[in-house]
């Protein structure tokens, strides 16, 4: 797709999704789904930017330059395997967090949710997708400066998939950001060895994580890129940061495993978070049932730093 002068190429944008009255009247949130001409990843890169009431009221006009800009923390929203970007909306969940503004148990800020494919949201073995480095290096820099964004108040969240994204980035780049928070995370207690086997008998989703970290998985790539070694490595600052994160009991995958596992470490290291293991499974009733809570406490978090 020719890239112009422009590095973004729209291509819709979904307007009044909601409007509520309240005592300023009515108000409007919306959701802006682009795409950003990655030169990372040599290919456009689709996304949704989900907009507070009264966004568009901090923007200067052309004849109003002196106006002075609103700024907001984001929030940044990572998906799970076999969705995209938009998952918020097709879900449901950002009903639900409309909900909850409307309600005022959140603040005011700004969502921003990538594509991420089946990346797992990490440079790939072979080199062929560096979407860390998309990520780090080139999305969240377009994000902030096409959005008014709070820099000093950033959030990272993600479901399953986008769970373990999220707490390997927050992990690995601490200082970037003040809250994460993980629902289902795809925290998998399973040795590398083990997962090998898995993966060479096709079973579940351990057949999908050769393209990402190797076939056979490379064990020092695997580690590089482990949430629990991150935590471990990076603890100091990982301390600073606000977590949360929660899992179904019955998880089909055994990410229950993996959550509990990821508690007692932090626990052990004395690092401050806040853990949850609910009834429920690996679905999509399970992610709304506790989306809520996973967003409110992103918003105490921008609260505090502000």
């Amino acid at each position: 797709m020719p890239i112009a002068h422009n590095r973004f190429t729209r291509i819709v944008v979904l307007v009044l999704l909601a409007a509520w009255p309240n005592a300023d009247g009515w108000t409007q949130s919306r959701v802006e789904c682009s795409a950003l001409n990655s030169t990372y990843l040599k290919a456009p890169v689709r996304y949704c930017a989900f907009l507070p009431p009264h966004y568009d009221d901090s923007t200067p006009a052309k004849n109003h330059s002196s106006r002075i800009i609103r700024r907001y923390p984001v929030l940044y929203y990572l998906h799970g395997l076999g969705d995209n970007e938009q998952s918020l909306v097709n879900s449901g969940g950002w009903n639900l967090i409309q909900d909850l503004h409307e309600q005022h148990k959140i603040g005011d800020f700004i969502i921003a949710a990538p594509e991420g494919d089946r990346t797992f949201y990490v440079n790939s073995r072979d080199g062929r997708t560096p979407y860390s480095d998309f990520f780090i290096r080139e999305f969240m820099p377009a994000m902030e400066h096409r959005y008014h964004v709070l820099k000093s108040s950033r959030g990272i969240m993600g479901i399953s998939m986008g769970g373990y994204g999220a707490l390997r980035f927050a992990f690995a780049y601490p200082g970037l950001f003040t809250s994460v928070s993980a629902q289902s995370a795809a925290l998998m207690p399973e040795s590398p060895k083990d997962l090998n086997v898995a993966m060479n008998s096709g079973l579940g989703q351990a057949a999908l994580l050769g393209d990402v970290f190797g076939n056979p998985i490379d064990l020092a790539f695997w580690r590089q890129n482990s949430p629990f070694v991150l935590a471990r490595k990076n603890r100091a600052l990982i301390a600073k940061l606000k977590i949360y994160f929660d899992c179904g009991a019955e998880d089909e995958y055994g990410f229950d495993r993996g959550a509990s596992a990821l508690h007692k470490q932090l626990v052990a290291e004395k690092i401050k978070h806040e853990f949850h293991l609910y009834p429920g499974g690996h679905n999509l009733v399970f992610f709304l049932q506790h989306l809520g809570e996973s967003v409110e406490f992103h918003s105490r978090a921008f609260d505090e730093a502000r």
